[in-house]
């Protein structure tokens, strides 16, 4: 190993149970640049592991796993708030790629989550850092019930008030500059009665108030974006908005630094592409929510409460407060809890939640039950045996929501595409204004303005993005519903190729 390697790092092993497992693990790591085995410990199946870099110690992964001795990993999901395009998403996965403790990150845009594979025993500070760094706001998710849901509906409100804030301000925009082209002669009206000075001077105001009230949110993002070289959906936004709103402010206000014939004002424009943009984000927002009906629908099949014996009698107590070996009572009619064992009683039990039969089930004394299947008219105790995570309707809770998040093979080819389109687009907005300043018949300075926003605002990635995830969202959501569950995401894009 170089002299540079100087962190150190303790990889749980699974698979080591002697010395030979040991040297094998040493031999492993020889060949990997930058990593030496410092200890190597059979009994607690441990090796403390010196490296250079996050390159490094993912190599000496690698080879370990080649070898046989996968070191052992842990699953989190961490809550992104501010993502708003693929562009995100790459640069999110940068960031976290780049910690040594992090085996393999996957963002997903549509449910504004990541999850992360961590080595195990690693802390999830480091990843929230990460994230944060990259221009974004983070949490680790420990509920991920009432707590999503409750961010969800704050993120839908808070899109709904800057949307109805930017139409309001824009629509007298509109109105003022577009107007004379749906109604003849309210132009000349308008001259008249208010004066082409005026009207500009308050298009000026409330475009003003568009662009830095509800279009504030684009320069928060799309500006430290820019900045670090990797400009997104929000970069294109604010420049070109801010582009026909700077010009037009010196139209207004010293028109004469521009050129006889060019100091026309596009106050309209950039108001028009703030709240269009804010209009589908709204729209996209209320999207996300309706294609997560369907693991709401699978956490409500769990009750709040249970009636657990303490002291010989049945006490409510919240769900979250069971533990494996309680007893609970379950009256006709009621929800079982969780899984367990019958210790006592008899009753018929809908199970059409996990088998999809129709029929109940009779079950009596030693009979296994199924927390959120449905106890028809006996009563019964029951012996608590899986709380929690550990649950059957939380496994299938948590397989539906891996596959939502799971990354499709297309998706691989979008995100390739979507790390150089902005880029991309940025320089043919460029080349355009260039074009249309040189070769453009006059006034060129406005045409050449007015093509280059063009180019900036069409161009949005957001559609390539968000497509791949939402369909995965859509599809698996909708599958749940009538009880098809997939547990893994590419199996959505396997079964086009299966024959009816």
């Amino acid at each position: 190993m170089s002299e540079t390697a100087r962190h150190t790092i303790s990889l749980k092993i699974p698979d080591m149970h002697c010395a030979g497992c040991g040297r094998r693990i040493e031999s492993a790591l020889k060949p990997v640049d930058g990593t030496a085995a410092d200890a190597i410990n059979p009994a607690s199946r441990e090796a403390r592991i010196e490296y250079a870099d996050a390159d490094a110690l993912h190599a000496a992964v690698d080879a370990l796993s080649g070898a046989g001795f996968a070191p052992a990993t842990e699953k989190r999901t961490v809550s992104i708030e501010g993502m708003h395009c693929a562009s995100c998403v790459h640069r999110i996965e940068q960031e976290l790629d780049r910690l040594s403790q992090v085996v393999e990150a996957s963002v997903n845009l549509a449910s504004n989550r990541a999850t992360v594979e961590l080595l195990e025993g690693s802390e999830i500070a480091p990843v929230l850092e990460a994230i944060r760094r990259a221009g974004y706001e983070a949490s680790a998710d420990r509920d991920q019930g009432d707590s999503a849901r409750r961010r969800e509906a704050e993120e839908r409100t808070s899109l709904k008030r800057r949307l109805l804030l930017a139409a309001v301000l824009t629509i007298p925009v509109f109105t003022i500059e577009m107007g004379g082209h749906f109604i003849p002669g309210f132009a000349a009206w308008l001259d008249e009665t208010v004066g082409r000075g005026l009207l500009r001077w308050i298009s000026m105001l409330l475009a003003t108030g568009v662009q830095f009230g509800p279009g504030l949110v684009f320069y928060r993002f799309g500006g430290p974006a820019l900045l670090r070289l990797s400009p997104d959906m929000n970069s294109l936004v604010m420049l070109g908005s801010s582009a026909a709103w700077g010009y037009s402010v010196v139209a207004t206000v010293v028109p004469g630094l521009l050129p006889a014939g060019t100091a026309n004002v596009y106050f309209e424009a950039s108001s028009v592409i703030i709240t269009l943009i804010l209009l589908g984000r709204w729209l996209e927002a209320i999207a996300r929510g309706r294609t997560s009906s369907a693991i709401r629908g699978l956490m409500e099949l769990a009750p709040d409460t249970a009636l657990v014996e303490r002291d010989g009698e049945p006490v409510e107590v919240a769900l979250a407060e069971l533990e494996p070996g309680d007893i609970v009572h379950v009256r006709p009619g009621a929800k079982v809890p969780v899984d367990g064992s019958v210790v006592s009683g008899s009753s018929w039990v809908d199970e059409s939640m996990i088998s999809g039969e129709p029929d109940p089930v009779e079950k009596g004394e030693g009979d296994e039950v199924v927390g959120g299947t449905l106890n028809q008219t006996g009563a019964f105790r029951m012996k608590a045996e899986a709380t929690g995570g550990d649950t059957v309707l939380a496994q299938i809770i948590n397989l539906v929501e891996q596959a939502q998040g799971n990354r499709l093979p297309v998706q691989a080819l979008v995100d390739r595409v979507v790390k150089y389109f902005v880029p991309a687009v940025m320089s043919v907005a460029l080349v355009t204004l260039l074009a249309w300043l040189v070769l453009g018949p006059e006034p060129a300075l406005s045409l050449a303005l007015v093509n280059a926003v063009a180019v900036l605002i069409i161009a949005c990635p957001c559609a390539m993005g968000l497509a791949t995830p939402v369909s995965i969202m859509v599809g698996t959501g909708r599958a749940a519903n009538s009880g098809v569950l997939f547990r893994r995401g590419d199996a959505l894009q396997r079964l086009r190729d299966v024959g009816l």
